[in-house]
């Protein structure tokens, strides 16, 4: 990990510190190793899974005792946190985005039964559309979840505040868990030069060696207590009052550990960080990142001869309303930015925070103007602080502001520059070739298929057009055209977010020559299920009949990169309600568009950025899931494995799907496509890794066709049988499990692919099973 490197020691303030240079993210790992937190719930989302890395890194080499567990998405990393921290420990997260508002259920159920932790929201724009840059619109959605919100403008910060947050949290007059925000990208991901703890005892004596007693915890056996109980409408409001009344007392405990903390370490954090205010006539007011640029405008603007000045908060949950008045008083206009909009509210939330504060403390007078800049990450520059003044400075100089509220950084469309259609529509009579037929078997209840030769489908147009960004040798297209190869006739799709996603739809191109749809990893079969249902309501209404439209549409979700550990469940409600449509998932074994994070399809032992290699730790500590399997048990039509090293066979699976979902109902299937990037393999060689996969029984072809399993490819029958650890040794990621201090692990693994083949063979010589 970076932030072992050699260190310059160095002393500041009264405990022994020393200098690293790291990024957001590296710190606040680093703070929370430091604290050594007992648990870590947390899911990846970018730009805060780095947080996770980092910790599970230190973990492989033995650096702390944090226990990381691996969620199912947003949502259940939330539950773990809260479950572990009504168990009376220490509880760490960390999110951004839509993963925090996917949580968000989650939060006031935290503050409101007021058990402490800190969670780190490592701000970034929320889709849709889908933007993965830093702003405040994720931040925005927090201050009404009952949770102190602290500040972090660089990756000093990110650390210090982390510490600080933590001390805050458990402290008994506040007793509330506590955010930490920092800039995703700017902040996160950006190297600076940071001062930390030279040991973690002194970290711990200030936080406190292990929480403070004194409040409920549900291990103690002598004391059995309710925890979120159903309240009637008195008791409700009286527990409110109390979270409010803990959230204001949060600022005076604030003002007094930050003292502290400064004391210690010769870093202070004051409430607001006021720049040249002092007689200040314009003022600029940003969070973070920004907030450190506009200082050298003030500057600037000072040797001009204009007394402008900058206002930045460390914290703005509990909003510091008699401070910004404070700072306000003398001022004659100041431009308040903000990084998100509260669509339809004249203004993002902190200028109308800032109005209130000024009219509820007695001014009248200062001038305020507002606007939204910087969203989905666009960068601010010293230009753009010099123009965020310049409002200011217009508006003190004519006594009124002329424009309160806009947007600043966009663009007009230009009508002439309008994005213009590059492919035209695929021809209905090219897609319905009539060269594979379909036709049941009344005697075995099952579909009898012909395929032509392979050859004769290439003249077929491709689905998705050349010219995406996926990294070299990606299994995902040429498994998705090769399935695609097997349906006939129009389809509409629906993608998860995922790398097929990303590197596919870059505005304002696309790659799709199908109607495309995206929605989030857990909530797209939900969607296309709602598409399905729409298509076939509005064509029983007659509102189609001038689209003139064929009775063969097919509906089809790709999934990938962990998107059936989040989008699990609505999967299963789909496939419960039976809807006729196809989910294909392509397994690369992990969360691969975030940076290899393990997902719930990772094998046991394989190394991924969060289940790492390390002389306490050999790779992921659990077996994977069996998602066809899980998909079967929900009795839908037709469920099917695949993989692009036997083409002819999943081609014609792919017909299958498609006389399925377009007479019965769901389908699900899943194709094994490799990463190279990520398993550390050759990019020439992954049709020879997942032909070494199927043949070795990690991954079977077979299919479940209305309950009844058929294994569609035997390598034991074919003498083609390969030993799991020669698959295993054909990519970087898994070498280490050949290695004899390993041997434990490898048995595992092999006993546990034998168990599932064995199974599978008693399944297909068992029409009941």
């Amino acid at each position: 990990m970076a932030i072992d490197i050699k260190r310059e020691e160095q002393n500041t303030g009264k405990v022994e510190q020393r200098v690293v240079y790291e990024s957001g993210n590296e710190m606040a790992a680093y703070a929370a190793h430091q604290i050594n937190y007992h648990i870590m719930g947390y899911f990846p989302i970018s730009p805060s899974t780095e947080v996770a890395q980092f910790l599970d890194l230190m973990k492989a080499n033995g650096q702390h005792d944090v226990v990381l567990i691996p969620a199912d998405g947003e949502h259940g990393s939330a539950g773990v946190c809260y479950g572990a921290s009504a168990a009376g420990g220490r509880v760490f997260n960390a999110t951004s985005a839509n993963g925090y508002l996917y949580m968000i259920e989650q939060m006031p159920v935290q503050s409101g039964t007021r058990f402490p932790m800190v969670m780190n929201l490592v701000c970034r724009s929320v889709s849709g559309p889908l933007d993965i840059h830093g702003d405040h619109s994720d931040l925005y959605y927090a201050l009404n979840t009952g949770w102190p919100i602290v500040m972090c403008r660089d990756p000093q910060a990110v650390y210090d505040m982390n510490i600080i947050a933590l001390k805050l949290a458990e402290d008994p007059e506040v007793r509330l868990p506590v955010l930490v925000a920092s800039d995703g990208y700017f902040t996160s991901h950006q190297k600076r030069r940071v001062m930390t703890f030279a040991h973690r005892q002194d970290v711990l004596n200030f936080v406190g060696a292990k929480p403070p007693g004194g409040y409920p915890d549900v291990l103690d056996r002598n004391n059995p207590i309710t925890v979120g109980p159903y309240m009637n409408e008195p008791d409700y409001i009286n527990n409110c009052y109390q979270q409010s009344m803990a959230m204001y007392r949060a600022e005076d405990v604030y003002e007094r550990i930050r003292k502290e903390y400064a004391e210690l370490t010769g870093r202070d954090y004051p409430i607001l960080d006021l720049y040249r205010m002092e007689d200040a006539e314009v003022a600029v007011f940003l969070m973070n990142s920004a907030s450190e640029i506009i200082k050298d405008v003030v500057d600037q603007l000072r040797a001009q001869g204009i007394k402008a000045g900058s206002i930045a908060p460390n914290m703005i949950r509990p909003f510091p309303q008699k401070q910004i008045a404070e700072a306000l008083k003398k001022v004659k206009a100041v431009t308040v930015g903000d990084r998100a909009d509260s669509y339809g509210g004249h203004g993002g939330n902190m200028v109308n925070e800032i109005k209130a504060a000024l009219f509820t403390q007695g001014n009248r007078d200062t001038l305020v103007i507002s606007r939204v800049y910087g969203l989905g990450g666009k960068d601010f520059y010293a230009e753009d602080g010099h123009n965020l003044f310049k409002f200011a400075i217009e508006a003190a100089e004519k006594g009124y502001v002329e424009k309160p509220f806009d947007y600043y950084g966009h663009t007009p469309g230009d009508p002439a520059k309008a994005p213009k259609r590059v492919l035209n529509p695929m021809k209905y009579e090219d897609l319905k070739t009539g060269l594979i037929t379909v036709t049941p078997d009344t005697a075995s209840g099952k579909l009898n298929v012909r395929i032509p030769p392979l050859r004769s489908l290439t003249k077929k147009p491709k689905r998705i057009a050349p010219g995406h960004g996926a990294c070299p040798g990606c299994g995902i297209f040429s498994g998705l055209e090769l399935f695609f190869k097997g349906i006939e006739g129009d389809i509409v799709t629906l993608f998860h977010t995922g790398c097929a996603m990303v590197v596919t739809t870059g505005y304002p191109y696309s790659a799709h020559k199908a109607t495309y749809i995206h929605n989030l990893f857990q909530n797209g079969a939900a969607t296309l299920s709602g598409t399905v249902e729409m298509f076939w309501e509005r064509k029983r209404r007659g509102e189609l009949d001038h689209l003139n439209l064929p009775d063969d549409f097919t509906f089809v979700m790709v999934t990938g990169d962990g998107g059936m550990d989040i989008g699990m469940g609505p999967a299963i409600g789909a496939a419960l309600r039976n809807h006729k449509m196809i989910i294909l998932e392509y397994d690369n074994e992990g969360y691969m568009n975030t940076g290899a994070q393990l997902s719930y399809s990772t094998p046991i032992g394989h190394r991924t950025s969060t289940s790492n290699v390390g002389k306490k730790q050999a790779g992921k500590l659990f077996h994977h899931k069996d998602t066809a399997q899980i998909m079967a048990a929900t009795n839908i039509p037709y469920v099917f494995t695949g993989s692009e090293s036997y083409p002819q066979d999943l081609v014609k699976k792919a017909a299958k799907a498609q006389w399925y979902a377009q007479n019965e109902g769901l389908v699900y299937g899943k194709i094994l496509i490799t990463c190279p990037l990520n398993w550390l393999s050759d990019d020439k060689e992954g049709t020879d890794i997942v032909d070494a996969a199927v043949n070795s029984n990690f991954f079977p072809l077979y299919e479940v066709e209305r309950g009844i399993t058929n294994i569609t490819y035997n390598p034991e029958e074919k003498n083609k049988s390969v030993a799991v650890a020669e698959w295993l040794g054909t990519m970087g990621k898994t070498k280490h499990m050949t290695k004899p201090e390993n041997a434990e692990a490898l048995a595992d693994f092999e006993q546990e692919v034998a168990r599932r083949w064995n199974r599978l063979k008693a399944k297909h010589e068992n029409p009941y099973l």
